[in-house]
C-alpha cells in the first residue's frame, strides 16, 4: 500500500492584512509543533506572501499563492508571474479554483497554460476541479470532472507523463462556502474516479502516488470522516483556515 502523506492546505482567499496574516501563521507554526505525518500549507493574498514567508521561519509550513499568470513577464497589468512567486518564497500555487473559473471566467485552456508554466518554473501546482450544483443534479458530474482533467492537464497528457508532485483538489462547487459538505461517500466516489482517470491516462504508479485533496466546507468536526476515506489525501480549507483553532483542529484530524 502506498503511503501518501496527507496535506492540509489553507486558502485564505481575499482576507487578512499583513499583521493578521503573520499572527495567524505564527499561531499555526506553534500549534503544529510535535505534529507528524501531515504536511501543512497556507495560501495568503499576494500582498502578504513575503511577510508570511518571513513569519514561517523554520516551521514546516509550505507557502502557496492563490493564482498566477502563465507568462514570465510583460504588459499584463495586475498579474503576477511564477518567477515573482518563487522570489516571494512560494513553493506551490493554487490553480483553477472554482472561483477563478466562475467569477473570472478562466477556461481549462488558461488553467493548462498556468499549470505548465508553474511546473516548468519549479512551482508545484495544486489543480482544482469540481462540478456545480446544477451539473450534479443533471448527473453530469463525471463528465465535468473528466473534461476538466483533460483540459487542465493537457500539457502533461501530451508529454505522456504526470509528475508525482502534482496535487489535485476536488472541490464540489455546491459545497464551497455554503456550509454544505459532500458526504464522505460522495467525496470518495469522485476521488476514486479521479485516481482511476490518472491510472488510465498515465500509470498505476502515478495514480498511487498523486495526492488528491478534498475542498468544500471542511471543518474540524467533519475532517476525520473525510480523511478516513482511502482516496482522500488531505483538504483544501477555506473559511476554517482563517482561525488557528479551527485550522489546527483539521490538521490534527
Amino acid at each position: 500500500m502506498v503511503n501518501r502523506i496527507p496535506l492540509i492546505a489553507g486558502n485564505w482567499k481575499m482576507n487578512l492584512n499583513i499583521s493578521q496574516s503573520t499572527a495567524l501563521v505564527k499561531a499555526i507554526a506553534e500549534g503544529i509543533k510535535g505534529v507528524s505525518g501531515v504536511d501543512v500549507l497556507v495560501a495568503p493574498p499576494f500582498t502578504n506572501l513575503y511577510a508570511v514567508k518571513q513569519a514561517i521561519g523554520k516551521a514546516d509550513i509550505f507557502l502557496a499563492a492563490q493564482n498566477m499568470h502563465w507568462e514570465k513577464e510583460g504588459a499584463f497589468t495586475g498579474e503576477v508571474s511564477p518567477q515573482m512567486l518563487i522570489d516571494a518564497g512560494c513553493t506551490h500555487v493554487i490553480l483553477g479554483h472554482s472561483e477563478r473559473r466562475s467569477l473570472f471566467k478562466e477556461t481549462d485552456e488558461m488553467i493548462n497554460s498556468k499549470v505548465k508554466a508553474a511546473h516548468l518554473t519549479g512551482l508545484t501546482p495544486i489543480v482544482c476541479i469540481g462540478e456545480t450544483l446544477a451539473e450534479r443534479e443533471n448527473n453530469w458530474t463525471f463528465d465535468v470532472i473528466r473534461n476538466q482533467l483533460k483540459g487542465s492537464l493537457k500539457f502533461f497528457i501530451e508529454e505522456g507523463s504526470l509528475p508525482k508532485s502534482i496535487i489535485l483538489a476536488y472541490e464540489p462547487v455546491w459545497a464551497i462556502g455554503t456550509g454544505r459538505t459532500a458526504t464522505p461517500e460522495q467525496a470518495q466516489e469522485i476521488h476514486l474516479f479521479i485516481r482511476n482517470w490518472i491510472k488510465d491516462n498515465f500509470s498505476k504508479e502515478t495514480a498511487d502516488q498523486i495526492r488528491i485533496l478534498y475542498g468544500g466546507s471542511v471543518k474540524p468536526d467533519n475532517s476525520a470522516a473525510l480523511m478516513s476515506c482511502p482516496d482522500i489525501d488531505g483538504a483544501l480549507v477555506g473559511g476554517a483556515s482563517l482561525k488557528p483553532e479551527s485550522f489546527l483542529g483539521i490538521i490534527r484530524f
